[in-house]
């Protein structure tokens, strides 16, 4: 087959590589030029055709099958012009699923998507399940292929991009943690983001688990879009059926029999948000066949993910701390919440058409001093007027030096951008190793 993928990033290369391994005629296209893109020649030494710069005519139409990677947006005109020449257009993900064996655990929601994927993939491993973690989180999901099995379990991060372009991918258990505002520079409105996200329910069946957070209007309201059998979590109220939160405790309840799964003083990531994640992570254990007491000793020894909430060091009293991974309004609202309070707070990046009002409160009742930086700062400042004293970074290193200038002991220096981080880093992950460089060379 003659094969198209577009866009370069790591799912695209990792599905180009894979296709080429199966003998398929692959050429590889971004509308980057060749300067700004990694790899090329090592895929041109492997047969593989790249095409950089434009899309050209005649490309898209004129193959076979066209494989897109999540960050390329589905209503570019190339991809409506070779729909009409009849040619499908799936994600690596599709691609993935299609070669995947054994059962899929899918997670997806707004924000909590890497840690919770990440501590599934943990409780599973610890409970002797044959379970490997990918997609959204790093590792592309069609590199879990080769090593997938009949009896093993691939957790994979899903994110409304990917899951744009899904058809035949059955997740047996589906795990949907939040819905808020994100990406609206891509969709035309929450309902379509939403809509995107609801692509993991698609092919589930009665014998399928649907994992849906009780607190979410948007998410609960979900359950009428998939056959499979519901387990709701809440932070909120105790239910009839589910996961959720009495005092201290975080308990079970099915067919009337309550288990205590494991105690807040035993979990040790901050924060409330990790609540939700750590009970929808237990759900979808008990759904797979892990044990409580397995899978409780596994999150005592949970020690989060990197650019989450991360501690990265003290100096003089103040800590720094790494939430590079809040990379929209809620998920910086969040991070501020983890904190009582004394916080000197550095916000930023790209802007993806959020509303920055919602934070103004929480700036007021728990920051101090607030720096920005990046392309979205004047709109912050705009959203942060008479709230807290507004300060502007030229840079990363900028941000983290004046933080400590600005500090007394007692205090923190946390980077939440509630931003993308496109307009001065590779990706989240950059974002937040510049951030932690800067504070080692500070400490």
């Amino acid at each position: 087959m003659k094969i198209l993928v577009v866009g370069m990033a790591r799912s695209g290369i990792a599905a180009a590589e894979f296709l080429n391994g199966r003998g398929a005629a692959v050429t590889v296209n971004d509308s980057k030029p060749e300067s700004e893109l990694k790899d090329t020649a090592e895929l041109r030494r492997k047969g593989i055709e790249v095409v950089a710069g434009l899309h050209p005519d005649g490309l898209f139409e004129n193959s076979d099958l066209i494989v897109v990677s999540p960050g390329v947006p589905l209503a570019i005109e190339p991809f409506q012009k070779a729909r009409k020449a009849g040619v499908p257009v799936i994600g690596e993900v599709e691609l993935a699923a299609r070669f995947l064996r054994g059962k899929i655990v899918g997670i997806t929601g707004t924000n909590g998507k890497t840690t919770t994927t990440t501590l599934i993939g943990e409780l599973l491993q610890d409970a002797g399940l044959n379970a490997q973690v990918g997609g959204n989180i790093g590792n592309p999901l069609i590199r879990l292929a080769e090593t997938s099995r009949d009896d093993g379990i691939t957790v994979a991060e899903l994110s409304s991009f990917q899951l744009e372009a899904v058809d035949r991918l059955h997740v047996n258990v589906a795990v949907l943690l939040n819905i808020t505002p994100d990406h609206l520079d891509r969709y035309a409105s929450m309902d379509a983001y939403a809509a995107a996200k609801a692509g993991i329910f698609r092919n589930q069946t009665a014998e399928d688990v649907a994992i849906l957070n009780a607190d979410d209007q948007r998410v609960s309201g979900m359950k009428s879009l998939t056959p499979a059998r519901t387990i709701y979590f809440s932070c909120k109220r105790e239910l009839e059926d589910g996961i959720f939160v009495r005092g201290a405790e975080i308990i079970s309840r099915r067919g009337g029999v309550e288990t205590v799964l494991i105690t807040r003083d035993e979990i040790p990531i901050r924060g409330e948000h990790n609540l939700e994640n750590i009970m929808s992570s237990f759900a979808a254990g008990l759904a797979c066949g892990a044990g409580v007491d397995s899978m409780r000793r596994t999150v005592r020894d949970f020690k989060g993910v990197e650019h989450r909430l991360e501690f990265v060091a003290e100096k003089n009293g103040v800590k720094f701390y790494n939430d590079s991974k809040a990379t929209n309004v809620d998920a910086a609202i969040k991070s501020l919440e983890a904190f009582p309070g004394g916080l000197i707070v550095i916000l930023g990046g790209k802007d993806k058409g959020s509303d920055f009002s919602p934070l103004a409160p929480l700036v007021r009742q728990r920051c101090d001093e607030v720096i920005l930086l990046g392309a979205a700062a004047d709109k912050i400042s705009a959203a942060l007027e008479n709230t807290r004293p507004l300060h502007r970074a030229a840079t990363m290193t900028d941000a983290v030096e004046m933080g400590y200038r600005l500090s007394r002991p007692g205090q923190i220096v946390l980077l939440a951008p509630a931003c993308a981080s496109f307009d001065m880093f590779d990706n989240y992950e950059h974002r937040g190793r510049v951030f932690k460089d800067a504070v080692t060379k500070l400490t």
